[in-house]
């Protein structure tokens, strides 16, 4: 909305030059979602449900109580501040309803706790599969891999399970990571972070994308305001899910934050990327759905000694305290991502 002010009334008031700097817009998109979400989540928390416990988790009983779904909230800010601060007619505004979908399906989760493993899966895939065909569309799409020199071309029929795949993953990982005060939202908001910092700078930027020799992505602003308007988000709800925490995400924010990190990965044109940037999230949540999968489908027992997600092990097995965990998981979070960022960059 704030891009069509500037192209209807841009000659008219110099300074409203402003709402055409994608930079400037990610900016002042953040520090607003952040500063609703600070403002909104204690005034409202009190009209969500409470956290009934996991079963099998540990110190489950810690978080019985708390104010649940926080994710109806500040998702619902991000969907109603993508609206204002993205293009109109950006092609990553019409993955909106998705987020709200994913929101929807994980707010009944929280609420009812009555969808199946195997409910919440068809209805993921089914939200990954309209997400990857509206940012793909009908036409073949272009990828690039690190240590490959050449873009490689992919039919439809191809790209868009591929591209559902990703973005099934990432809801699923992103889901099984939260359960410890903070570490989901951390995690998840700097891969969100380096993904939109990416999609702006590199991906989205034809010089930069030329001497790299990278596919570029002429909508890679546009996903670079709504990962940073996401970031914001995230950052207001941190301030009261700090340890010990006051309010939780839920499946109401876990599932869309998720979505959202399947569908930066999907726009960078890499389908690595969901490795590079989210390698803790991917460790910490995605193993355990692997280890169970090959348990219940194949009858193989693998890792039969560690506990998933990975934060029950270290506070189980290792006796991490819930802060140690999130400061620990961070540093190889930040370690590893850079790391392999600047590898899959340089290595062409």
């Amino acid at each position: 909305m704030l891009n069509w002010i500037y192209t209807t009334l841009g000659d008219a008031w110099g300074p409203l030059r402003l709402f055409n700097s994608f930079f400037f817009l990610s900016a002042i998109g953040f520090a607003s979602c952040a500063l609703l979400t600070w403002t909104l989540l204690p005034r409202l928390w009190s009209m969500l449900p409470t956290d009934r416990g996991r079963a099998f988790a540990v110190n489950a009983d810690q978080s019985v109580g708390k104010p649940v779904s926080a994710g109806l909230i500040f998702v619902t800010i991000f969907c109603l501040a993508s609206m204002v601060f993205v293009p109109l007619t950006a092609k990553p505004l019409l993955t909106v309803p998705f987020m709200l979908a994913a929101l929807i399906v994980g707010y009944l989760d929280d609420r009812r706790g009555g969808f199946t493993e195997y409910q919440l899966a068809i209805m993921d895939a089914a939200v990954a599969l309209g997400a990857a065909m509206v940012i793909h569309g009908l036409a073949p799409a272009t990828i690039w891999l690190p240590g490959w020199k050449d873009a490689i071309t992919l039919a439809p029929w191809i790209a868009i399970p591929v591209a559902a795949g990703i973005i099934w993953l990432s809801i699923n990982a992103t889901n099984c990571s939260d359960g410890v005060d903070g570490v989901s939202g951390s995690l998840s908001a700097t891969a969100i972070m380096i993904l939109g910092g990416l999609l702006y700078a590199v991906i989205g930027n034809e010089v930069v994308a030329a001497h790299l020799n990278i596919p570029v992505n002429r909508d890679g602003a546009s996903w670079a305001i709504m990962a940073f308007l996401m970031v914001g988000c995230i950052a207001g709800y941190l301030w009261y899910n700090a340890p010990p925490s006051q309010v939780l995400m839920g499946d109401a924010g876990s599932r869309p934050i998720g979505l959202l990190i399947g569908m930066l990965v999907v726009a960078t044109n890499n389908p690595l990327f969901l490795l590079l940037v989210g390698s803790v999230l991917l460790l910490n949540g995605a193993t355990g759905l692997v280890k169970v999968a090959l348990l219940r489908f194949f009858g193989l027992t693998v890792l039969s000694k560690v506990r998933f997600p990975l934060h029950d092990h270290c506070r189980k097995e290792l006796g991490w305290s819930n802060s140690q965990v999130l400061v620990r998981f961070m540093l190889l979070h930040l370690g590893i991502s850079a790391l392999l960022v600047i590898l899959a960059l340089k290595v062409r």
